[in-house]
């Protein structure tokens, strides 16, 4: 009985991630600038795979029948930490050195790490 919620978890989270791949992929469509395109971009990256891979994790522990299902899920769950620790740093970098360099065209409001580096 609980191999079976632990599947179907696993297996909604798998569906939940494809959505929001979808969403992240109509915001980089739609969005206007590269900023907010990196963060539809993280969040696909962040949203849209670690939830498929904690699913696959789930869904690998659900399924005993399953040869080397402890090493699947293993390897799924280990994936996705290490993917939600990478995702922000890498998208904050990139937001970081587009500052920088200034190849971005943007103009805000208030632009407080312009500010900060010019003291």
């Amino acid at each position: 009985m609980i191999e079976q919620v632990i599947f179907w978890v696993g297996s909604a989270l798998f569906i939940i991630g494809g959505v929001f791949d979808l969403l992240a992929a109509i915001g980089m469509l739609r969005f206007p600038n590269f900023y907010v395109r990196l963060h539809a971009a993280t969040i696909g990256a962040i949203y849209g795979a670690v939830l498929p891979l904690i699913g696959v994790s789930l869904m690998a522990l659900g399924s005993p029948e399953i040869p080397g299902n402890y090493t699947i899920a293993g390897a799924s769950f280990v994936t996705a930490i290490i993917l939600l620790i990478v995702a922000p740093i890498g998208s904050h970098v990139l937001a970081h050195a587009a500052h920088r360099s200034k190849s971005v065209t943007w103009s805000p409001v208030v632009d407080l790490l312009e500010e900060d580096e010019k003291k």
